[in-house]
């Protein structure tokens, strides 16, 4: 059968450009391998009523694109946990702590800590998030990692794990193996907390990541079902169980040929599949140029783990949920009442996947046990997502290591034309909203070149 679009993926950003497609009058299928919509969004819910997110859950003001989909939709954005009471708990070999500073800080590290987060900021401004190769010192920022450049403007030992474990708890790849340009274009897309709001006797530290701006909203009715109601409204033209194996991309008549050996036929097709799976396809037609930096992008390998209690039983120790470890898991958060979320860093994925696959809970459920106390052995359910090795995701938030910038270079996130390209990984921070931007600006584009 032919259509005007075949989109790749029925993730939130593939549904969204599959929404505007339809809205604009296209004929759009989307053909999606798995057995659901949503990609890295999905939810649950208890016998109680109460949603799980066992995906993506939180926004924050900045994340525009999404912020208008959701009202569109007819959705209802509250405050996420950073509403919640309480203090952070960080959780080291040596020790547990509660609130800042952290336990491994000395008398000066607080004042360091200040001055190279305003040293970052300052320096962030000086890039275009969205034309970072065009910085005069591209290629040099992008050889050193974020870790070294700490340590060249005299952060101390205690400053550098502060920011690594701060990393690893947002599940992306460590600080010493993340280019300082990407994390310098993050911060400028999504520019956070103003240093001239931290004076030397503030007593809130600076940072250069403001959770208000990045997750401090969510869908009260759910953030899959953003996906879900979209998929409502596609109907039919949203397959399931159809794995894509190759794409011939042609002037007027593109194929895309399914496992099973169905081969649908479009003028146009748009990719909104993780750069992950997309490597797997035989793809035809499209430059090489385009390809190699599309095959350049990697992501973080991760996995999220969620714990359901009866009560937020973390109140009682003052605490507010939310946490930055070096075990196992990363970080842990929120996410509904007596709900907890946690994610698993890239650089601990391979103990997980070591672990009998029977006692994960157990080991992963020590970990919040050792933050908050012995009544986090007893959910009411968990659940655990291998994002990193699910074959339709194969990881998490976009990674970008030093050199991977310049390599990906301006074809990021450009289109060739009937070939549209969408998704979290091609916008520049915030995974949900990088999904929501870009398929809905690729929509806007194929709608336009008819």
């Amino acid at each position: 059968m032919h259509h005007d679009v075949i989109v790749l993926g029925a993730g939130l950003s593939g549904l969204a450009a599959a929404r505007d497609l339809a809205a604009g009058g296209a004929d759009v299928l989307v053909v999606e391998a798995r057995d659901r919509v949503g990609g890295r969004v999905e939810q649950t819910s208890l016998p109680d009523g109460r949603l799980v997110q066992l995906g993506g859950e939180v926004v924050g003001r900045a994340h525009t694109a999404y912020l208008a989909l959701a009202a569109e939709l007819g959705l209802t954005l509250v405050p996420s946990y950073v509403a919640e009471p309480g203090v952070i708990a960080r959780a080291t070999p040596e020790g547990v702590s509660a609130g800042d500073p952290p336990h491994w800080f000395g008398p000066d590290d607080d004042a360091c800590h200040r001055r190279v987060t305003a040293a970052f900021a300052a320096l962030a401004g000086t890039v275009d998030p969205d034309a970072p190769w065009n910085h005069p010192d591209a290629p040099a920022l992008d050889r050193v990692s974020v870790a070294d450049w700490l340590r060249a403007e005299g952060a101390s030992p205690a400053v550098v794990r502060l920011w690594e474990i701060g990393q690893l708890a947002l599940a992306s790849g460590s600080y010493e193996r993340t280019s300082l340009l990407s994390a310098l274009r993050k911060h400028a897309a999504v520019p956070g907390d103003d240093p001239a709001k931290h004076a030397e006797t503030s007593s809130r530290p600076a940072e250069h990541y403001d959770y208000e701006d990045w997750e401090g909203l969510r869908v009260a009715e759910g953030s899959a079902t953003v996906a879900l109601r979209m998929a409502d409204a596609l109907g039919a033209r949203v397959r399931l169980g159809a794995p894509v194996e190759a794409v011939d991309v042609r002037s007027g008549r593109c194929a895309v040929r399914l496992a099973g050996g169905e081969t649908p036929t479009a003028g146009a097709v748009v990719s909104a599949l993780p750069v992950g799976p997309l490597r797997a396809l035989a793809v035809s037609g499209v430059s090489d140029r385009r390809l190699a930096s599309l095959h350049r992008q990697r992501q973080a390998v991760a996995a999220k783990f969620v714990a359901a209690y009866d009560k937020p039983f973390w109140r009682q120790r003052g605490h507010n949920g939310l946490s930055e470890s070096e075990g196992v898991l990363g970080s842990t958060w929120p996410q509904n009442e007596g709900v907890l979320s946690a994610l698993v860093p890239p650089e601990r994925y391979g103990v997980l996947l070591g672990m009998p696959e029977g006692g994960r809970e157990r080991e992963l459920l020590a970990d919040v046990a050792r933050l908050y106390g012995d009544d986090a052995h007893r959910p009411v359910a968990s659940w655990l997502r291998m994002w990193g090795t699910d074959p339709w995701t194969r990881g998490y938030v976009t990674q970008w290591t030093p050199g991977d910038v310049m390599a990906v270079g301006p074809a990021h996130g450009t289109h060739e034309p009937p070939f549209y390209v969408c998704g979290s990984d091609q916008w520049v921070a915030g995974y949900m909203e990088g999904a929501v931007r870009t398929g809905r600006a690729a929509a806007k584009e194929a709608l336009r070149r008819g």
